[in-house]
């Protein structure tokens, strides 16, 4: 199979680790102090448990296959723009059914969820069931939950695997719960959702805010009823379970990307004994406290910013000599100038900023982001609005990303900040971090209206599970690299992989954490505690 790599971040300018990652957009943690960043010095470990975590399991043999799979090869291959999948790549899709189980209900409701799964070197084989080849295992790719669904997530993954994986695995994709085509969660009106992710990040008063986080809290309510308080990681997890009964294995292998690692924390808690071998590609900061976590991931942005315009300028990209100026003079451009109207609505400069940080998270994107700043700037947006457009409006067959992110944060959380302690933490925000300091101030105010939270929340570390890998990125606009080895700290059973580049996640990016990570889910060599990869 020929590999499609994309190591852009050997490249990219290093700017050591960031700050950590949004632990929910909505979370707030129960005391109303300034949030504290720490700049210097490792993270605490004192969370570290005592015990040796127990063997690791070995991958065992498949069993039935009880999923009901169908070929949507050509389908899924249109959809993934760019990245070709080898004709020695073959797509299968279906729906398994699992147990809705909301608060109030619990153990009751169903709920349907898309998988697909990818298989290596079956082209031309049997008639197109996805029965797949004797002897494989599946590895199931669990994606964020604001992320593109997981099903073509993990397709996408697929075409940049190694062989020496994908001979062993078939890669298994699910849309999480209400995302995708796993009954999608559209409860948001569309101009309500526009105002949440357009709303000026500069804007002192968030009244206009506060009110359209109420509209959509109210509107969600009545829409979703039962289904409200059932979209959280921890009932995520359970899909999960099912889906691994229904593959027809005794544990789990899996990876999971950014928060999608929530949801294999929980599956760890819930179903201890049913954990394989597991990856976890940035992992969210474990704090409690919101508004550290958003200040980080704020920061994060920011380096992660610095590090797309090193490489812009390596490249000779359209922002000339200062990148960074020219996207803060656009966002300036677009507050004072005429509307511009880009996909039917106007590009504000928060839907710019969102579309910028979007493109940050896939450094293969890169060239295509600059190009699209540099139009957009010459009064033509349209290409930029296409990098944000997911997250509030439905792309093709996709519904808008904002609803179910929005609905699974707020239930993953126990706590809310007022409407002014939220201003005061984006006037501060805006100082330190000028560029994206004031769009990660305004989540606080999202899960406003929304239900708190009355179960517990799982802890970080999981005592009793096998060892897992936990890869770190050290610019990492989503979830930054400091936030991941804190996590990593609280969990006694991980072990760390630095890569030193840039963008979301590090699988299917970096050769050298690939290797380590097949190693790992092949062969059960489990890599060395903070070995490092370079960009």
């Amino acid at each position: 199979m020929t590999r499609v790599r994309h190591d852009r971040g050997r490249h990219v300018l290093r700017l050591g680790l960031v700050l950590p990652m949004l632990l929910a957009a909505c979370t707030v943690g129960p005391s109303d102090r300034p949030a504290l960043l720490e700049h210097d010095g490792p993270p605490p470990t004192e969370g570290k448990a005592p015990d040796d975590p127990p063997p690791l399991p070995p991958l065992g043999e498949p069993g039935h296959d009880a999923v009901g799979w169908n070929s949507c090869d050509k389908e899924t291959r249109a959809k993934l723009d760019g990245d070709a999948a080898a004709k020695s790549i073959k797509f299968s899709c279906a729906a398994i059914t699992g147990t809705l189980d909301p608060p109030q209900l619990p153990d009751r409701g169903t709920i349907r969820l898309s998988v697909l799964k990818a298989e290596f070197g079956s082209a031309g084989e049997g008639d197109g069931d996805g029965d797949g080849e004797a002897g494989k295992m599946p590895l199931v790719v669990v994606n964020d939950i604001d992320g593109e669904p997981g099903t073509r997530f993990a397709a996408r993954l697929a075409t940049r695997l190694p062989e020496s994986l994908l001979e062993r695995f078939d890669i298994v994709g699910i849309d999480r719960r209400g995302t995708g085509a796993s009954q999608p969660t559209n409860c948001i009106p569309p101009d309500i959702r526009v105002q949440l992710a357009g709303f000026d990040q500069a804007a002192e008063d968030l009244d206009p805010l506060v009110d359209a986080a109420r509209s959509a809290g109210q509107e969600c309510a009545l829409a979703l009823k039962n289904e409200q308080g059932a979209l959280d990681s921890w009932r995520a997890a359970g899909d999960l379970n099912v889906l691994r009964g229904q593959l027809g294995v005794p544990r789990l292998h899996a990876i999971a990307v950014g928060d999608g690692s929530r949801v294999l924390t929980a599956f760890g808690h819930r179903f201890k004994d049913r954990v394989g071998r597991v990856a976890l590609d940035g992992v969210p900061d474990p704090s409690t406290e919101a508004p550290t976590v958003l200040e980080g991931i704020a920061a994060g942005a920011e380096a992660t910013l610095d590090a797309f315009a090193a490489d812009c300028v390596t490249r000779s990209c359209p922002l000339g000599d200062e990148p960074r100026e020219a996207v803060t003079s656009l966002l300036n451009d677009l507050r004072t100038s005429e509307p511009r109207i880009a996909g039917g609505v106007v590009m504000t400069p928060a839907l710019a900023l969102n579309a910028i940080w979007a493109g940050l998270a896939r450094p293969e994107r890169w060239a295509a982001l600059a190009e699209a700043i540099d139009r957009a700037a010459k009064g033509k947006p349209d290409t930029l609005a296409k990098f944000a457009a997911p997250m509030y409006d439905a792309v093709g067959e996709d519904p808008p990303r904002l609803d179910a992110t929005l609905a699974t944060r707020c239930n993953d959380t126990t706590t809310r900040l007022s409407p002014d302690r939220i201003g005061q933490f984006a006037a501060e925000w805006r100082q330190k971090h000028p560029v994206f300091g004031g769009l990660l101030a305004q989540q606080l105010v999202w899960c406003g209206q929304w239900p708190v939270r009355r179960e517990p929340l799982p802890e970080p570390d999981v005592p009793g599970i096998p060892p897992v890998v936990v890869v770190s990125t050290a610019d990492d606009p989503m979830t930054p690299g400091l936030g991941t080895l804190r996590s990593q700290q609280q969990m006694s059973s991980a072990t760390r992989i630095g890569w030193e580049g840039a963008g979301h996640g590090a699988i299917g990016r970096s050769a050298c954490v690939d290797d380590k990570i097949s190693a790992f889910l092949v062969d059960g060599k489990i890599p060395s505690d903070g070995a490092t990869c370079p960009a």
